[in-house]
């Protein structure tokens, strides 16, 4: 029956390319446009898998298999193209994550989804750079790894260093970077260097809840002095030291900063956390009642979603654009506080240490865009689930420094394993949107990887590897351990063959603090 089942299934999916695979209308109910999911032979094998499993009950986590989710969102009302699934893509909620569809904002039937942005909105990477190499760190690595742990807010009961009250977290939600900057804790260049500019306009304090400002006002970096850190289990605070392991592309390199082999980067990862998950779940008790309204029928009610024309639509924009603001200041204060843990450990100012930010990307969040679709001029609300947006060279929207190389993407790997800063590329454009992977997709569930792994096994494989660690529980080890995820670099390589990103940089790892 298993067996049956499964080839019914494949007779749906077909190999278009040695990097690519449509899946064709009828594959599940109702599908208004194609699907395509982009994998190598590696990859291939772990998508298939998770197919074939899903014909056994209880084989998926209680998630549908990535496929099946990428065509339940082909099937959605709006939809322009196809519904395209990353490399990195692995099941989810509602989409799968690292997949992306857009919808035409001049539809009326179009709508927007809660579950195609995600519940950590706005999950994302910044990168920065340093003057400094392998030889100036690796003396003082151990030093410099716990100077950060301690800068950084990252176990239950750590204490807020800078005051946040209410009103200061009300302007934060509506301003985004601009209040950063206002404040003193960003310089202006960074915002040059952010999507979006670290600010989207439509955001609208006034929209979200009191409940999610609640969760939301103890969880930014900046605390009020009677808050506490209350870790979120959907993605926490991580930042990452790197050396410069390889350059793909020297001349777009060179336009981030980047000159050669063992120049030291630090990587900044984290979202709105429970102030996005809260953002959500209000958006998805209101959809509800207003797909039964407006009949809105999905395949899926995890895709709970309403028009982008109505009014709890317009709402979860606003509050969505908030939350965004939200995780671009938790970055900007991690931004300030890893530089000032530099500057302490080297007795340099930030500023002579170099410490630019190269670029910051979104995750997980919807935005309108003008795409071509059929040849013709489109706005778009385009939705990327654990997928990156990926502009090419003299695209308007990317900062003046890459209009000649396109956007950096920015890919973070594991805890043990490389990360990548890649490029945009007009092919990308046309075939996927814009979007390309976000880093390298999970193989286990956290829960399975904390039943299978064995969190000392993992850290001594790191100290044989040469990486420092500082971490606030001993389950996130199991749950960020290298085994936990598919392998990065067949994502990455997958990308740059399929001609979606250009690889650019290969950095690895020598520190990592988690929280």
């Amino acid at each position: 029956m298993v067996v049956r089942q499964y080839q019914q299934e494949l007779e749906y999916l077909e190999k278009i390319s040695s990097y690519c695979w449509r899946i064709k209308k009828g594959f599940q109910p109702n599908m208004r446009v194609e699907g395509v999911f982009y994998v190598n032979q590696t990859l291939e094998k772990l998508m298939l898998d998770e197919l074939r499993n899903a014909c056994r009950p209880g084989m998926v986590g209680g998630f549908l298999p990535g496929v099946k989710q990428i065509a339940n969102v082909a099937a959605l009302p709006g939809i322009v193209g196809k519904s395209v699934g990353l490399p990195d893509v692995h099941s989810g909620y509602g989409f799968a994550i690292g997949n992306m569809a857009a919808f035409d904002v001049n539809d009326p039937e179009s709508i927007v989804s809660p579950g195609g942005v995600g519940f950590d909105i706005n999950c994302g990477v910044r990168l920065l750079r340093t003057n400094l190499y392998e030889s100036d760190v690796l003396p003082v690595k151990e030093q410099l790894a716990q100077s950060l742990f301690d800068h950084i807010p990252v176990g239950v009961g750590s204490k807020g260093i800078i005051p946040m009250n209410a009103r200061d977290l009300e302007e934060a939600l509506e301003m985004g970077m601009d209040w950063s900057l206002r404040e003193g804790y960003i310089w202006a260049e960074d915002k040059e260097h952010c999507e979006e500019y670290g600010r989207m306009l439509n955001a609208d304090p006034a929209k979200v809840s009191m409940r999610a400002k609640k969760r939301g006002l103890p969880q930014v970096i900046f605390f009020s002095k009677k808050s506490f850190y209350c870790p979120f289990l959907f993605h926490g605070i991580k930042v990452y030291i790197y050396e410069l392991d390889e350059i793909y592309d020297k001349w777009a390199a060179c336009k981030m900063g980047i000159e050669e082999k063992g120049q030291i980067c630090v990587m900044i990862h984290s979202g709105s956390r429970g102030f996005g998950h809260q953002v959500a779940t209000d958006a998805l008790v209101q959809m509800e009642k207003a797909m039964k309204r407006d009949n809105i029928e999905t395949n899926d009610r995890q895709l709970a979603c309403a028009r982008i024309s109505s009014v709890e639509g317009q709402d979860y924009l606003k509050s969505m654009a908030a939350a965004a603001n939200f995780a671009w200041v938790n970055r900007s204060s991690m931004t300030f506080l890893s530089r000032q843990a530099f500057a302490k450990q080297f007795n340099m100012a930030p500023d002579d240490l170099d410490m630019h930010v190269i670029y910051d990307v979104s995750h997980n969040i919807a935005k309108v865009e003008e795409h071509l679709v059929d040849g013709k001029p489109k706005t778009l609300l385009v939705h990327r689930k654990g997928s990156t947006r990926a502009f090419p060279p003299h695209h308007p929207l990317i900062p003046v420094d890459y209009q000649l190389t396109g956007q950096p993407v920015l890919i973070g790997g594991t805890m043990g394993t490389c990360s990548y800063v890649l490029t945009g590329t007009e092919q990308g454009m046309f075939e996927t949107f814009g979007s390309t992977c976000h880093g390298a997709g999970r193989a286990l569930s956290r829960a399975k990887s904390r039943r299978n792994i064995d969190y000392t096994d993992v850290l001594q494989k790191l100290e044989y590897m040469g990486i420092s660690i500082r971490v606030a529980s001993p389950k996130l080890v199991m749950e960020e351990a290298p085994e936990s995820y598919k392998n990065v670099t067949d994502v990455v390589n997958t990308c740059h063959a399929a001609g979606i990103s250009k690889k650019c940089i290969k950095l690895r790892p020598i520190a990592v603090i988690k929280g």
